[in-house]
């Protein structure tokens, strides 16, 4: 099996039955399974990462 590729952030993994899965960089499968490599790797491509908020730093902070 071929490394997995990494697409917008998420990685596309083919699973042991031969299907296709968006996953995290963490392992998690995030979408799927998809019959093929092209529908992952669209899926992935429109797929967005959330990211926590930014924490405040100094006497800014409440």
């Amino acid at each position: 099996m071929s490394a997995a590729k990494s697409v917008n952030g998420f990685l596309i993994n083919k699973a042991m039955d031969g299907q296709w899965w968006v996953g995290s960089v963490a392992g998690e499968n995030i979408a799927g399974p998809f019959p093929t490599e092209a529908m992952a790797i669209e899926v992935a491509s429109v797929l967005e990462l959330e990211h926590p908020d930014p924490k405040r730093r100094g006497k800014d902070k409440n």
